[in-house]
Order: C-alpha cells, then sequence, then structure tokens
C-alpha cells in the first residue's frame, strides 16, 4: 500500500524520458524528480536540456543526454552511460515525437519524406528505445515502459495521416511488448494524450489567451472545455511510472478531457 500523502512515488528509480527538454517531457522530468527518482533527460536539443537539468537540479540527481531517438548508436550510448552511472534502469519514457504541417496532411498530399519522419521519431524511436532497456529490464527482472502515443493512435481525423499511423503502431507495439516481456516483472504501457498545449501545438492552438480558430475548435470540442496541459499529460505517466500500476501492462491510457468518449 501506498501511504497517504506519499509524495515519494517513485523514490529511487532510475529514469529516462526522451524528448524531456520541453512540454509534456519537461513536466515529466519534473514530476519523476520531485517524487524522488533520479532522472537523465534525453533529447537532441542539447541547450534546452542542459538549461533544463540545471534548472531542476535542486530537486535530485539529473542529467542531460543527447539523443536522437530514431538512431540505434545513440540508444546504446545513453543507456551504457546511465548503466555505468547507476548501474539500472526503471522507468523508460518513450515521449520523443514529431508533428508539423506536413505530418498533419491527408493521404494524397502526404510526401514520403514526410511519412518517413513520422515513423522514425514516432515509431521507430519507441522500438529502439523498447530493445535497447529490454535487456537491462530483463536481468533486474523489474522495469516500467511507458510509450507516449495518441487519441489520433486509436481514433481517425480529417488529417494527419503520417501521425495517425505512427501512433497508431506504437499502440499496438506496446501491447506486444507488454505480452512478450510480463514473465520477466517488465511492465510496458501507452498513454494516449488528447489535445495539449506544448511548443509543438502552439502554433496550431495557439496560447491559452488568444487561440487560434483550429485551438478553439479543439477546446469545444473537448467535453472538459480546455485544452489540456503537459502536467495533466505527467501524473498519467507517474502513475505507470511507479509501483502504484505494478499490476497494469498492455494497457491503454487515454487522457483527453473525455473526447474519444463521444
Amino acid at each position: 500500500m501506498i501511504a497517504k500523502g506519499n509524495n515519494q512515488r517513485v523514490k529511487d528509480k532510475v529514469s529516462l524520458v526522451t524528448g524531456g527538454s520541453a512540454g509534456i517531457g519537461a513536466a515529466t522530468v519534473k514530476m519523476l524528480l520531485e517524487h524522488g527518482s533520479s532522472v537523465y533527460i534525453g533529447d537532441i536539443n542539447v541547450e534546452k536540456g542542459n538549461q533544463l537539468a540545471d534548472e531542476l537540479k535542486h530537486l535530485g540527481f539529473v542529467q542531460f543526454l543527447e539523443l536522437d531517438v530514431g538512431k540505434e548508436s545513440h540508444w546504446e550510448n545513453a543507456i551504457s552511460q546511465i548503466m555505468k552511472t547507476k548501474k539500472r534502469l526503471d522507468i523508460l519514457v518513450n515521449n520523443a515525437g514529431v508533428s508539423n504541417w506536413e505530418t498533419r496532411k491527408q493521404v494524397l498530399e502526404t510526401s514520403l519524406d514526410a511519412w518517413e519522419l513520422s515513423m522514425k521519431v514516432n515509431s521507430t524511436g519507441v522500438f529502439l528505445g523498447t530493445r535497447t532497456v529490454l535487456p537491462v529490464m530483463k536481468n533486474q527482472k523489474s522495469g516500467s515502459i511507458v510509450n507516449i502515443s495518441s487519441i489520433f493512435g486509436i481514433a481517425g481525423s480529417k488529417g494527419g495521416a503520417s501521425y495517425h499511423a505512427s501512433k497508431g503502431a506504437v499502440r499496438s507495439f506496446t501491447k506486444a511488448s507488454a505480452i512478450q516481456y510480463a514473465e520477466y516483472g517488465i511492465r510496458v504501457n501507452s498513454i494516449h494524450p488528447g489535445f495539449t498545449d506544448t511548443l509543438m501545438t502552439e502554433e496550431l492552438h495557439g496560447s491559452t489567451h488568444e487561440r487560434t480558430d483550429e485551438g478553439s475548435r479543439r477546446e469545444e470540442i473537448t467535453p472538459l472545455r480546455r485544452i489540456g496541459k503537459p502536467e495533466d499529460i505527467a501524473y498519467g505517466i507517474l502513475y505507470l511510472a511507479s509501483d502504484e500500476s505494478s499490476w497494469v501492462t498492455g494497457s491503454e491510457l487515454v487522457i483527453d478531457g473525455g473526447v474519444l468518449a463521444q
């Protein structure tokens, strides 16, 4: 049982958060630190990653690692560094993702380059990360992998052909991994955020003070009548990363203000 009021929900665990320098990733890094985990920030943005690590170092052990999730050698180097320092890795949050105007187009307008970018970052990155940490977690006989998909990995929309495909792949891959490695005490779950304000969606949504037409439309179709904050998603990640979810694997946690319930 978790003690009431316990704010150390991942105490003494070691975490790696990809795409950790901004948005959902940065909120997750902060939350895991606040709840007792040592945290590695994996990102391609060296300046922002190091800046965030410096800002949060008062909360505990936090270190930036340059990590392009689509490159196998980057994953190998990152896990090697973590094992050299911490000797274990308990939590992997596969959060790095890409969504831009090119990846939001319909099928006929989607270029091969846009398709391959979506797949490389959003799904191949999850595969490479999972495959690289599995031997570590198998040896420990424990571990939690949290893969960030999307509500667009479950339902369709008027655009985003390559984005939908890449996030749908994450959903299925999560379930396959969960079944294949449950016997080793490794849990693998996916989170499916709805419309969320991040640096990646700022151009699409506008700000909380001045929404674009699309931002206003998304607020309107969300039953709870607001666009999500990175912290809304980070709380779900914290739950799946912690031992509170020790009997949860292969699941999909939708955090979307009610959009998919309609």
